[in-house]
């Protein structure tokens, strides 16, 4: 999801509740806040020996041990008034991709990007996800991709990863 993509979400949705479920079926604290939005530019050479640029936006998440019997969700209007506010301060590129940095005690530190959004008359739930790391220069640097062949009576079966 866009940075601006992101941005209109919360603007359409001001009187929401904004979840974060970072994996299936567990959510980001009521108790969280947005403690940090990075301008990040990324200026890689990968191991291929091939050069790479791109921005994102990374929004800090954070659960406050002090407010942990919180109930209530922050609203995308609170979210969208603090992203303004930051927007002021440091400009945020809103053709980049947004990502968000979260942990717990129960998850490891991750930049999850938004696979999908589901909203309701309450709340809206963006839907996170990680990136696996990946050798960009397959082909340079000799790797093949596996063939996937798992097969049940000739025909895939559900979640073998063959289709």
């Amino acid at each position: 999801m866009q940075t601006s993509e992101f941005l209109e979400l919360l603007n359409l949705h001001k009187n929401k509740e904004l979840l974060f479920e970072y994996l299936p079926g567990h959510f980001v604290g009521a108790n969280y806040h947005i403690t940090e939005v990075k301008n990040i530019t990324v200026d890689a050479v990968d191991c291929g020996a091939r050069t790479d640029f791109w921005k994102e936006t990374v929004v800090q998440l954070w659960e406050s041990p002090k407010e942990k019997d919180k109930t209530e969700f922050m609203t995308a209007f609170k979210a969208l008034s603090i992203l303004n506010k930051v927007n002021r301060i440091k400009p945020m590129d809103t053709a980049t991709e947004v990502k968000f940095e979260y942990s717990n005690d129960h998850f490891h530190t991750a930049q999850l990007f938004v696979n999908d959004y589901v909203y309701n008359e309450q709340k809206i739930i963006l839907k996170l996800a990680s990136r696996k790391t990946d050798c960009k220069a397959k082909e340079t640097c000799g790797v093949v991709a596996e063939a996937v062949t798992a097969e049940v009576n000739g025909s895939c079966a559900p979640g073998s990863g063959c289709c």
